[in-house]
């Protein structure tokens, strides 16, 4: 093997967390490396080991709970030759982090700091790491700003990272991590937060910067068709051990294991619409002595008999129709103020939500879709009023939210739930998650004590397929997909007639992400609820939903029937956001299905 060819070897590697009383093996002896020029996709379901392998790198993980155990991590250093990381001091170690090995981080709100604006913090990472001098680092920082393809740079870097939307975040994020030119990058979900032309373009961004310094890659997502389009080399892992792992050609179209297969079928299908999406259990069965097994079933026969028929979602559609809307809104306009004059007059605002206009029928799902920055958020935001609309109408089940006291719009918000995008940040780190469920049926008066909130909460954990005895756990003990079942039960606690989706699925894995949709839609069905789901990811979209708006620049562009928007979309900004969606190895099927 040509050593010097190889920025990263990782031999044996063994990370362990210690977790009620029991050791878990997070990483279990694994090994493998980056070349220059190379870029290594790790995939995986959530709690497989693939981002506490990349923190292991960056020898970031914490202790206690967690510690490194066993393993050798060589990286070749330009400057200091072949180095073992885990034989170097935390001062050694903080000269190659963010210099020579860079991070891409999968949740961006958690890792800006929330009091400095985005300007000065990388200019900070490159006054510490390129020696430059103030005037020069805010250059630099506003040329990396421009590159990223952050609109008003100028405004970016003085805005607060609270002030970003998710995507800007991460763009931000991003810029941070190239502004060094690193050796190696490692990139846990960098394009989680991003719709699918603002992820096409950072992906070429990101290839030309890989390109461009000869910088090997390690690139974590749960988006396969994004794996298949960047990385040249692949590895699945389950339970922290590598499965498989080949040729990006090899994994997408001869794949061997059956794992593999499985987390290659569960991205939703924009051909065809499904009653349930395909799920890792429905292709490998685990045996009681923990091995892997083969299920008997094939990918065709479970995806055939899940499809719903034309004439099933056309007579779906006109029963829907057919009633009152339950939620209705007219003309409604949210704006921010973006510039003052000397003396606070408003000189100019954004048009988050300008002048839309739509209806939402009983237990009907509306897809809503669009760029970051579009409004989309924002719109769902202004329905509950936690953001103020400047005019318009609301009309829940009659009524005009706008116009109601502090004392009846909360009466209102207990019908009406929220699910926001990030999980982590909508739960209070310092409650556990049993807690954490109860506090909305403490506030409205749900029940009639403690003891019987306590036993709905293990009722709710059990219905997202949580461990009851998970109550007494605080939120950074779990996985980001359990955290957004916790948030999902949370949700539920009130028994809420309509539940809006805020990008609740977008920081998942595939196979996850498949899991918590099925989960949705079951307790959609079994709870009544109407829904409103918001997300960049089009084929989620189209999979959930029985309508679906299109949102651009604050106005509704096009709005139809979730089928017809994808087959015979009218508006070329649709046409340009279904052609963006990632297409893996194969262009005309999804990735996996012939395997």
């Amino acid at each position: 093997m040509d050593t010097g060819n190889i920025v990263l070897d990782i031999k044996d590697l063994e990370t362990q967390f210690q977790s009620g009383g029991k050791i878990v093996k997070a990483v279990d002896k694994i090994s493998f490396h980056v070349r220059k020029g190379q870029v290594v996709g790790i995939v995986g379901e959530s709690g497989s080991g693939k981002s506490v392998t990349s923190l292991s790198v960056m020898r970031l993980v914490p202790n206690p709970p967690g510690r490194i155990t066993g393993g050798e991590i060589w990286f070749n250093s330009p400057k200091q030759g072949r180095v073992n990381l885990l034989e170097l001091s935390e001062k050694e170690m903080r000269s190659y982090r963010g210099s020579e090995i860079a991070m891409i981080f999968q949740e961006p709100m958690t890792s800006l700091n929330p009091v400095f604006t985005c300007g000065s913090q990388v200019m900070e990472a490159l006054q510490i790491h390129q020696k430059l001098t103030e005037k020069q680092a805010r250059e630099r920082t506003l040329e990396l700003f421009k590159e990223v393809q952050l609109s008003n740079p100028e405004q970016i870097f003085k805005a607060f990272p609270h002030q970003l939307s998710g995507g800007q975040k991460q763009r931000v994020m991003i810029a941070m991590a190239i502004s060094c030119h690193p050796s190696l990058l490692i990139a846990d979900e960098p394009t989680t937060a991003l719709d699918v032309t603002i992820q096409a373009a950072v992906l070429k961004l990101l290839q030309r910067f890989q390109k461009s310094y000869n910088m090997g890659m390690i690139f974590i997502t749960h988006d396969l068709g994004v794996i298949a389009e960047i990385a040249d080399y692949v590895l699945v892992m389950y339970h922290g051990k590598i499965v498989e792992q080949g040729n990006v050609e090899d994994i997408f179209l001869k794949p061997q294991h059956p794992y593999t297969k499985g987390l290659l079928a569960c991205r939703p299908r924009l051909d065809v619409k499904l009653r349930v999406l395909p799920t890792v259990v429905d292709f490998i069965e685990q045996s009681i002595y923990g091995d892997i097994e083969k299920s008997q079933k094939s990918v065709e026969e479970i995806i055939t008999s899940r499809v719903i028929s034309e004439s099933e979602i056309k007579a779906h559609n006109q029963r829907l129709k057919a009633q009152e809307p339950i939620l209705k809104i007219e003309h409604l306009k949210t704006y921010f103020p973006i510039k003052k004059s000397l003396f606070g007059k408003i000189l100019e605002y954004k048009r988050a939500v300008d002048d839309v206009s739509l209806c939402v029928y009983p237990g009907e799902v509306l897809g809503l879709v669009g760029e970051s920055g579009c409004g989309k958020s924002t719109l769902g935001r202004s329905i509950l009023r936690l953001v103020e609309p400047i005019s318009g109408r609301i009309y829940y089940k009659g009524q005009d939210i706008l116009q109601l006291s502090p004392r009846d719009l909360r009466k209102v918000r207990r019908e009406i739930q929220i699910i926001f995008q990030d999980p982590y940040s909508s739960l209070n780190p310092r409650l556990s998650v049993g807690y954490a469920i109860m506090e909305p049926m403490k506030v409205h008066n749900i029940l009639n004590n403690d003891e019987e909130r306590r036993r709905r909460v293990y009722e709710l954990l059990e219905r997202v397929n949580l461990n009851p005895n998970f109550f007494n756990r605080y939120p950074h003990e779990f996985s980001g997909g359990q955290r957004q079942r916790i948030c999902i039960a949370r949700a539920l606690a009130l028994n809420p007639k309509f539940i809006i989706c805020d990008e609740s699925v977008s920081a998942l894995d595939v196979s996850v992400q498949a899991q918590v949709l099925n989960l949705i839609n079951e307790l959609k069905a079994e709870y009544n609820f109407t829904c409103i789901f918001i997300s960049h990811d089009l084929s989620v979209v189209k999979f959930m939903s029985d309508r679906v708006a299109v949102m651009k620049s604050g106005k509704i562009v096009e709005i139809d029937e979730a089928e017809n928007i994808y087959k015979s979309p009218k508006e070329k900004y649709t046409q340009d956001l279904i052609s963006a969606i990632p297409k893996g190895i194969s262009a005309n099927k999804n990735v996996g299905l012939n395997a």
